[in-house]
């Protein structure tokens, strides 16, 4: 983190505005090094104009970090240069001269690739046919050629230490692997201007470590790197500039050595951002979840990715499941709520065994869950918000009346959640879950799971695509839920969001609770060397017992 204070006049002032065209003129560094220039760019949506008048420059062996809320546009700008939308007005230009791209295939022609935050992968294709799709080699007769293909992207997966099973099906492998085939597969082209869109939305803190690194290496190579990202502390990581947007219009550029997180955050949201989470000491009340003896199988590997799990949620406390991706805390949130059946083991909502009982049972009896996977198990994408702010509520009173669902009290009660909640949307209630940004998407979520009127709260990735406004609101609504009597079961993969919202933390290894840690008597050092393996605190316990 860079802590050192910038002074006022080396940074915007958020409160004027500077005009794209100013921003250019202000660049110092020689036209001849600029390799895309955006300018004056201009998209629109019906009811919401996305991209108004902007203009960016990316030099050369850069990283340059696109910063903004959710819904600021930063998405929609680079799918304007990578040709996923064509824009009202504007221009591009790629080393000085005029280009126009009319499509995906236009762009990659260019050299720019694009890692898209939900990725564009074909599930039951293997590793090796996602990554050629589109650009298969064939051999002299006509055939496709495997084996050339295999062998350059084995070279580049050494190159870039980009590791992949290329046999393997997308559907069978992690999201951190579904990530590095989308960076090979960008690599395949042979582009050299790479856009990554919130590429550490889904990864663990040691595979973002291992990204920032692949992404120095790249940029080493003369390559220049587009970064659209709202986490700061990646920024401050990684980035050599930063261009930031609020509300579809251009805020400002900055070099990254002359600025600060809090500059940063207040470019971004345009007021001081608390960056630290505020909250009493925890009171503890009764048991409202109980898990016991808990056991789950892989689908797949049949074997137990949850191996004798027990542990309780009392009201009032905020308990977190922290661990590597893959060890389990995400199966123990499907038994928990629902979606996977276990092997064995029982689970206890408010006393009530629900360990047969279906989603709408736990539902109904007091659970809510904000899930993972917000497109598979959190959203009815097709559906519009006031259909999907309303699902675990339609078949009650007062938005359904002897089976006839009431509209008016469906929609009306979306808008105030909106509203309550900051979700920018194009068309308000009416506006369809499969158009929003993923922040924003995820911001509808918790603002239905938060008031479900349940006590139990299973929120996993809480904050997952959420700018750091965004992350300020939703932790003190979590806090709230807290401090009004409610249990919550975080599972988070975030170290910072672990260590300042938790009041009790269990650590998970290879399926087993390892460690039951007090954030306040531990640290982040610690916590990682439990979430790696390197310590177990119930055998040092039997230890000093021994001893």
């Amino acid at each position: 983190m860079n802590s050192k204070k910038s002074a006022k006049n080396e940074v915007i002032n958020v409160d004027e505005l500077i005009t794209p065209n100013q921003a250019q003129r202000a660049d110092s560094f020689d036209h001849e090094q600029i390799v895309i220039e955006m300018r004056n760019i201009t998209k629109e949506f019906p009811g919401i104009i996305a991209n108004d008048n902007i203009s960016l420059t990316l030099k050369k062996g850069e990283i340059h970090a696109l910063l903004g809320e959710n819904g600021a546009g930063k998405s929609t700008l680079m799918s304007v240069l990578f040709g996923l939308y064509k824009p009202e007005k504007g221009e591009i230009y790629k080393n000085g001269e005029l280009v126009h791209i009319h499509g995906p295939n236009d762009a990659n022609n260019l050299g720019i690739g694009m890692v898209h935050q939900h990725f564009k992968l074909v599930e039951v294709f293997s590793v090796l046919d996602n990554i050629i799709l589109g650009n298969e080699p064939a051999n002299s007769l006509g055939f496709l050629d495997r084996k050339s293909a295999r062998e350059r992207i084995e070279a580049l997966s050494h190159r870039y230490k980009l590791f992949v099973d290329l046999d393997a099906k997308i559907e069978d492998i992690s999201v951190g692997m579904q990530q590095r085939t989308e960076i090979i597969k960008m690599l395949y082209r042979n582009n050299d201007i790479l856009i990554f869109d919130e590429p550490t939305a889904v990864l663990t803190p040691q595979e973002i470590e291992e990204l920032m690194g692949i992404m120095r290496g790249m940029v080493a190579e003369g390559k220049s790197i587009l970064f659209i990202t709202h986490k700061l502390n990646e920024i401050m990581m990684v980035a050599d500039r930063v261009t930031v947007l609020r509300k579809g219009k251009f805020i400002g550029t900055v070099d990254k050595d002359k600025t600060t997180i809090e500059d940063l955050s207040r470019m971004m949201v345009g007021r001081d951002v608390e960056l630290t989470v505020h909250k009493d000491v925890s009171v503890p009340g009764n048991e409202s979840l109980r898990v016991e003896h808990l056991f789950v199988k892989n689908i797949f590997t049949k074997k137990h990715v949850v191996d004798d799990v027990s542990f309780s949620v009392r009201e009032g406390e905020i308990v977190c499941l922290a661990g590597i991706e893959g060890n389990g805390q995400s199966e123990v949130a499907y038994a928990v709520t629902g979606l996977v059946k276990p092997e064995s083991g029982k689970i206890y909502l408010n006393q009530l065994d629900v360990s047969e009982k279906s989603v709408r049972y736990r539902n109904d009896h007091g659970m809510a869950h904000i899930p993972e996977d917000r497109h598979r198990f959190g959203l009815v994408l097709d559906y519009d918000l006031g259909y999907n702010l309303a699902l675990k509520k339609y078949h009650k009173a007062p938005f359904n009346n002897f089976g006839i669902i009431n509209f008016n009290q469906l929609y009306e009660h979306a808008a105030q959640l909106i509203s309550q909640y900051d979700v920018r949307t194009s068309s308000g209630a009416r506006t369809f879950a499969r158009s929003m940004s993923g922040g924003n998407q995820q911001k509808a979520i918790i603002a239905r799971e938060t008031t479900t009127g349940g006590n139990v709260l299973v929120a996993v990735q809480l904050t997952r695509g959420l700018d750091v406004g965004a992350i300020e609101y939703i932790h003190s609504e979590i806090v709230k839920q807290r401090d009004a009597g409610k249990a919550v079961l975080m599972i988070s993969l975030e170290l910072d969001e672990v260590m300042n919202l938790s009041d009790r933390i269990l650590v998970m290894y290879e399926g087993r609770i390892v460690a039951e840690l007090d954030p306040k008597k531990t640290n982040v050092e610690e916590l990682g060397i439990y979430m790696a393996g390197g310590k177990v605190q119930n055998e040092q316990q039997s230890e000093a017992t021994n001893n």
